[in-house]
């Protein structure tokens, strides 16, 4: 999956880990450790050691961030594919948006809400009970990295949760899903440039902060930010069209009762290269399936004997979708199976024609690089 190694499953959600965390895993390592041997009276190896458990408990609260988006999303019937630990935290991988922006906001703040539940419940700890130093330490650093986590993901910028969040409002204000993450694309990017902009002063000493990281943060930030805002735009410029309007020219529709030898001449021979025709009556509803490989199985000299629908077989692995449907939709139909391709009726089941994956790609070409 991308490269990532998958180390096995959270309450039923695949979990993986991007190789760039070991990376990230290292530096904290000797980031705490180092400052554990500074800050305590701990030698040897025990500060690198507290160092190492701290690092891992860091993650373990932005695997529960992560949590806190999947449990909500679960409880909405959406399927989480996976959660990944990657360089800059956690993402966990819905199967789907949520349907309402009421539902969408839920899943967006319950993350935060985890991380501001887990600094509060260190806090009480830190307060309450007498640690030695060094624990004091590790769990002062927790609560403070868990209030960041909570506080810098409500940036209201995609891929952050404050994008999803803004994202949510302007879809219950416009009544459209691609206008909010187009809107908080667009906030994400501003962010993301303000970041490179901050790292890049940063790293040359023209501001007192900001670093070669907050340049990486910058430019995670922009970069996804920016694939959301493209996706969504596109998204919603298809939402005129619908699937009528990509069926495929000429799309392989032969009347039941035609002889073999006239469909032969008609629809084979110097023609597009069909591996099957989809069968009609007179009425033009779908009757069956004419697979042209099927045909050596009678002799070219009983052709004109034998009609489409002797030859034909059962309409069951024909897949159709209403004429209506949002082109928007077809394409996430074709996304989620293994077909090709959809064939097009109409309300009553007459056969408009085929619609593929190619025939999309065409349309979209021709219908969008100028809208």
């Amino acid at each position: 999956m991308n490269g990532n190694l998958k180390v096995g499953n959270l309450f039923g959600i695949p979990f993986y880990i991007n190789p760039s965390w070991f990376f990230v895993l290292g530096l904290m390592t000797l980031s705490f450790g180092g400052n554990l041997t500074y800050q305590t009276q701990l030698t040897g190896i025990y500060p690198w050691l507290l160092g190492l458990i701290t690092s891992l408990l860091l993650f373990a609260s932005v695997v529960a961030h992560e949590l806190g988006h999947s449990f909500v999303a679960i409880a909405q019937g959406i399927e989480v594919k996976s959660i990944t630990l990657f360089i800059f935290g956690g993402l966990a991988t819905l199967g789907k948006e949520s349907e309402t922006p009421e539902q969408s906001f839920l899943v967006a703040i319950a993350g935060p809400l985890v991380s501001i539940i887990l600094f509060v419940f260190l806090t009480l700890v830190l307060n309450s009970i007498s640690l030695p130093l060094s624990l004091q330490i590790v769990v002062s650093l927790l609560a403070y990295i868990n209030l960041v986590l909570a506080i810098f993901n409500m940036i209201p910028g995609l891929p952050l949760d404050g994008g999803n969040v803004l994202k949510a409002i302007v879809w219950k204000a416009t009544g459209n899903p691609q206008k909010g993450i187009i809107w908080a694309g667009r906030v994400g990017q501003f962010f993301g440039w303000t970041a490179i902009v901050i790292g890049i002063l940063g790293t040359f000493s023209i501001l007192p902060y900001g670093s070669f990281w907050t340049v990486l943060i910058g430019w995670f930030l922009l970069r996804n930010a920016g694939t959301a805002a493209q996706s969504a735009t596109f998204e919603d410029k298809l939402k005129k069209y619908f699937a009528s309007d990509a069926i495929s020219e000429a799309s392989p529709i032969v009347q039941d009762n035609l002889s073999l030898r006239k469909f032969v001449n008609e629809y084979v021979i110097g023609k597009q290269s069909w591996k099957k025709f989809l069968a009609t009556n007179e009425e033009g509803t779908l009757t069956g399936v004419l697979h042209v490989d099927d045909l050596p199985s009678i002799p070219t000299s009983q052709w004109n004997d034998f009609t489409v629908a002797d030859l034909m077989k059962s309409t069951d692995e024909v897949k159709t979708v209403n004429d209506t449907v949002p082109l928007l939709e077809v394409i996430k139909l074709l996304e989620r199976q293994t077909e090709l391709e959809l064939t097009v009726v109409k309300e009553d089941g007459v056969v408009l024609g085929l619609i593929e994956k190619q025939g999309i790609i065409k349309f979209l070409e021709s219908n969008l690089t100028t809208a």
